[in-house]
């Protein structure tokens, strides 16, 4: 056999090992001990990617907390490539791109339906701020669930957060609570419990499910359920990964991440009513451990407050941050959420 046919057979055989070798994507995936969305609905998804999109492929999935790689740096993390996909923290990565927090503002989405419609209008908008700014593709996005308010101390009303420190996950939070008298506490979400044992804040903002998680009602006395914010977080993945696949493999990616955050918007309202009962101890709770938080009756002084926060504090608030980096930031949520809410 000549040289230039063995050339030539050496070459054919590297390429079909070459195309034998699935094709593995790095997947930074949500805090370990952030509840069970993620250990029950976003890792399994990724550790049976290949069969969930149909592609030859896998993923190295890791969370985030076991990264090292702080969470509010997922935006960074997918423009530098060092991620193909990230499951986003909205509130944390919001620091990077405002945009994203129009998706959750204090008061917009008092129920899981509400803010289906509303992340739905804002789609479109945020996808595109991504793209462009992050060179990443949004593949959908779903609720942690209710933020609720746990307390160190026992509580009655939001009036009463007056004078105390609170952690917050995003600004919108933190002017809320400073208009209470408050002061919002920005904090990675594993270092609440601790932070709540030391009394370094006096209470936290998360759903009922990752509290449960994270051993949060160990620490604290009161729970008060009143919905400020869903936590909208999502997928993305880095436009320099997604235009390697042909246009069949992308629609088949974006029907399997669609149908998971389908699931994951059911599964989270039933989470978040089973936490509910697990926190103060009641049943059935399926889901978390039995614990015994005292919960505080909703006022409905304290619903128009949160209701009121949107036009009165969490709108305008936002929309001044956000149209200082994004010109149509306001505009273009004018023209979709605000049009929901006429």
């Amino acid at each position: 056999m000549s040289v230039s046919k063995l050339t030539l057979a050496g070459l054919a055989a590297f390429m079909l090992t070459t195309s034998a070798q699935a094709l593995e994507l790095k997947v930074m995936g949500q805090p370990a001990g952030s509840g069970l969305i993620q250990k029950n609905k976003e890792e399994p998804f990724f550790k049976d990617l290949a069969k969930n999109t149909g592609i030859d492929l896998t993923a190295n999935y890791r969370p985030v907390d076991v990264t090292g790689i702080p969470d509010t740096d997922g935006l960074r993390v997918l423009r530098r490539g060092l991620f193909d996909i990230v499951s986003l923290r909205g509130p944390q990565v919001s620091r990077d791109e405002p945009t994203i927090l129009g998706f959750d503002l204090v008061g917009l989405n008092p129920t899981f339906a509400k803010g289906k419609a509303n992340t739905d209008a804002f789609f479109a908008t945020v996808d595109q701020r991504l793209q462009e700014k992050f060179n990443a593709k949004l593949l959908g996005v779903w609720p942690a669930g209710p933020q609720v308010v746990f307390c160190k101390t026992e509580i009655t009303s939001l009036k009463d957060l007056k004078g105390l420190k609170v952690r917050v996950g995003d600004q919108s939070v933190a002017g809320f609570i400073g208009g209470l008298g408050g002061t919002g506490v920005p904090m990675p979400f594993g270092e609440v419990q601790p932070s709540l044992a030391r009394g370094v804040v006096d209470c936290a903002i998360t759903g009922p499910a990752s509290a449960n998680s994270a051993g949060w009602p160990e620490v604290t006395k009161t729970v008060l359920p009143l919905a400020l914010q869903l936590a909208i977080n999502g997928y993305a993945i880095n436009l320099d990964t997604w235009n390697k696949f042909s246009a069949s493999d992308q629609d088949k990616m974006q029907a399997a991440f669609s149908k998971l955050v389908t699931e994951i918007w059911a599964y989270s309202e039933e989470l978040y009513a089973d936490s509910l009962r697990c926190n103060i101890g009641e049943e059935p709770c399926e889901h978390g451990k039995k614990y015994k938080l005292k919960k505080v009756p909703v006022s409905d002084s304290d619903l128009m407050a949160v209701a009121a926060a949107v036009k009165k504090s969490s709108l305008p608030v936002w929309a001044k941050q956000c149209n200082a980096v994004n010109s149509s930031c306001e505009a273009n949520w004018m023209a979709t959420v605000g049009k929901n809410l006429n």
